[in-house]
């Protein structure tokens, strides 16, 4: 079928991705723009798992203050290259991460960041939580583990919704750069100030 080139704009306004890759991805899903949207978030993850082993010593620290002055983030975000780092888009993502940050909150960059004794500590209250409403054993078992993806979905970076469309989180804005720039993307730390807020 023939794509028009309002779909290919729309669709590199949503992922970032290229005009050649948009026009591709929309011609394998027939023109379906969520399936084209979710074949190039799979590139995405192909070109991050293909690259999982290489070295993300580039990238940038970006700081960002909330207007009114009363939030401050630093981010330090990679890539395998300087050039990459350089681009446009990068320094963008790196903003929207530092404004998602300060708006959100997050706690940890990944579930992987969660220490266990975190996750032990919200389980617990979870269960009890669960055993207080009186459900049978398996079903606050699904409870449990429902409610404790909200728990990573609240303060995990990566599993959060993203601001400014809450149709991706930003781990989706991640992988779409990805793919855009064919480097393994990774952020790596930050830290948010709150005025009158003690540091955890």
């Amino acid at each position: 079928m023939a794509i028009s080139p309002d779909d290919v704009k729309k669709l590199r306004e949503k992922t970032g991705a290229g005009f050649k890759d948009c026009k591709i991805a929309l011609e394998e899903c027939n023109g379906d723009f969520d399936k084209a949207v979710d074949e190039l978030r799979k590139k995405g993850i192909a070109v991050a798992t293909k690259k999982a082993d290489k070295a993300t010593s580039q990238g940038i620290i970006l700081s960002y203050v909330h207007a009114g002055d009363q939030v401050g983030v630093l981010v330090e975000v990679n890539c395998q290259t300087d050039f990459a780092a350089r681009t446009p888009d990068f320094r963008e993502f790196a903003h929207n991460v530092a404004m998602q940050i300060a708006a959100m909150r997050p706690r940890w960059v990944s579930r992987d960041d969660v220490p266990a004794d975190a996750q032990d500590r919200e389980r617990a209250v979870l269960i009890e939580q669960a055993k207080n409403e009186g459900k049978p054993e398996a079903i606050a078992q699904k409870m449990v583990e429902g409610r404790m993806r909200k728990f990573f979905e609240e303060y995990c970076l990566l599993d959060q919704k993203y601001i400014r469309d809450d149709s991706m989180t930003i781990n989706d804005l991640l992988l779409n750069l990805t793919a855009k720039t064919g480097e393994l993307v990774v952020v790596r730390r930050f830290v948010r100030y709150q005025v009158g807020e003690e540091l955890e």
